[in-house]
């Protein structure tokens, strides 16, 4: 917990090679290591260390009880997404859907919006926005989603809307996640700005 804690307080103030550091340290413990996995790549992404957080997401997808096993493919999916490397998007949402119980609609949003991402054609974005928006994870990052998949499907004011209330709820959140959400809240800023442009 110590550690843990060390690592928070070293993520918060942008210390990310310090913060990786805690959690290889971390790792040797060996308790909770899907968790830590998962907090190295946080790090390594602030970094800028794609390929070195996707082996650690990979790895925490591996080693994780099957509970959370969705959760660790579903965020390198995103890793991969925010990144437009779209193949490799696909390829960890598919797994993270197949793997998801209640979380499965925002994972299965966030598969289609890669897919379209690569130009592949999605003809069910209306059931997916609606599925998603009646669901607890439509709340939170599921804004993001619901925002993106509203701008796909054309639907300007809703996704003013959700995106408006991601960055709102993310920059007035813990500083650990506003820091964690900064590919996703450059994203949304970017899309309510052409948005604003579209008017």
């Amino acid at each position: 917990m110590l550690l843990r804690q060390l690592y928070l307080s070293h993520f918060e103030q942008r210390h990310f090679r310090e913060a990786f550091d805690v959690t290889e340290q971390s790792l040797s413990l060996g308790v909770v290591t899907d968790v830590l996995h998962q907090d190295a790549a946080r790090a390594a992404a602030a970094r800028g260390d794609l390929d070195g957080a996707a082996r650690h997401l990979r790895t925490a997808a591996r080693v994780g009880p099957a509970s959370r096993r969705a959760f660790h493919w579903w965020t390198l999916g995103s890793l991969y997404f925010l990144a437009e490397r779209h193949a490799d998007a696909i390829g960890a949402l598919e797994r993270a859907s197949r793997w998801a119980t209640r979380d499965k609609p925002l994972y299965q949003g966030h598969l289609a919006l890669a897919r379209r991402a690569a130009g592949e054609a999605v003809s069910d974005l209306d059931d997916l926005i609606e599925r998603l928006a009646s669901v607890p994870a439509g709340q939170g990052y599921g804004k993001f989603v619901l925002g993106l998949l509203s701008h796909a499907d054309g639907r300007r004011r809703d996704a003013r809307v959700y995106l408006e209330a991601f960055v709102s709820r993310t920059e007035t959140g813990r500083a650990v996640t506003t820091i964690a959400l900064d590919a996703e809240l450059v994203r949304a800023k970017r899309v309510l700005s052409s948005l604003s442009r579209a008017r």
